[in-house]
C-alpha cells in the first residue's frame, strides 16, 4: 500500500490527485504546518532527512520531490495512462512541463511570497522604509518581470492546446496545478488570462481532483 505523507496546503495535494486519477489505493499520514512559520513539522524528518512534503512510501521504497514521485507512480502503476507515448512531440511537451512546474514556475512565486511577507512583517518603525525599499526593488526588478513573462507564455501555450502536453489531459497538468493555483492566489493570474483561468476551472471540476481534496482535507494556497 502506498503511503502519502501529506502536508496541509502543499504540493502533496498533487500526489493525492494523481493517485485518484490512476485509481490506485493509498493511505494518508497527515502533517500540519506550524501556524507561525508555515514550515513542516519536524516529524517529517523521520520519513526523509529534509523533512519536506511530498514524500511517499511504497513498501521499502521512499520517494521525495513531486516530479520524481509523478514519474515513479507512472512507471509503476500508470500502465501507459496520463503520459503520452515515447518518441512523440506530446511526450516532449509532457516532459518539458513536468520539469517547468518546479524548475521555472515556482521560484518567482516563492520569492513573491517571501517579499510580500517581508512587507507585512512586524519590525521597528525605523526599519520599515529600508525593508520596504529592498522588498519593492526585488519585486519590481526580479519577481514581476519573471511572473508576467511566464503568465503570458502559459496563456499562449494553453491558447494552442487544451492541456499542457497537447490534446489530452496528462500528469503534466497535475504537476502544473500548484504553480497556477499559486499564481492565481498571489501573483495576478486573473481574468486577463482566460485560457489559464479556463484550465483551472477544468482541473477543479475533475472528479479525481475533488476526491483528492475531500481525502486530503481543506486546501488553500497561501496568498
Amino acid at each position: 500500500m502506498i503511503t502519502v505523507h501529506h502536508l496541509n496546503n502543499s504540493r502533496s495535494q498533487r500526489v493525492l490527485w494523481l493517485l485518484e486519477e490512476l485509481g490506485q489505493p493509498y493511505e494518508i499520514v497527515r502533517y500540519q504546518r506550524d501556524p507561525q512559520t508555515m514550515l513542516a513539522p519536524p516529524e517529517l524528518r523521520a520519513v526523509h532527512p529534509l523533512g519536506k512534503s511530498p514524500v511517499i512510501s511504497d513498501g521499502d521504497v521512499t520517494v521525495a520531490e513531486s516530479g520524481a514521485i509523478v514519474e515513479y507512480l507512472l512507471d509503476r502503476y500508470g500502465d501507459g495512462r496520463l503520459r503520452p507515448a515515447t518518441g512523440t512531440s506530446e511526450r516532449l511537451r509532457f516532459t518539458y512541463w513536468l520539469h517547468f512546474a518546479e524548475g521555472s514556475a515556482m521560484p518567482p512565486l516563492l520569492i513573491k511570497l517571501i517579499v510580500d511577507r517581508l512587507r507585512k512583517a512586524q519590525m521597528p518603525f525605523f526599519m520599515r522604509p529600508i525593508v520596504g525599499s529592498i522588498a519593492g526593488r526585488i519585486d519590481s526588478t526580479l519577481v514581476q518581470p519573471n511572473l508576467q513573462a511566464q503568465q503570458r507564455y502559459i496563456e499562449s501555450e494553453l491558447a494552442g492546446s487544451p492541456w499542457f502536453a497537447g490534446a489530452d489531459f496528462s500528469a503534466a497538468d497535475i504537476q502544473m496545478s500548484f504553480a497556477l493555483e499559486a499564481a492565481a492566489a498571489r501573483a495576478g493570474l486573473d481574468g486577463r488570462f482566460p485560457h489559464a483561468q479556463d484550465w483551472l476551472t477544468r482541473i477543479h471540476s475533475r472528479p479525481a481532483y475533488q476526491r483528492a481534496v475531500e481525502r486530503g482535507g481543506p486546501y488553500k494556497i497561501p496568498g
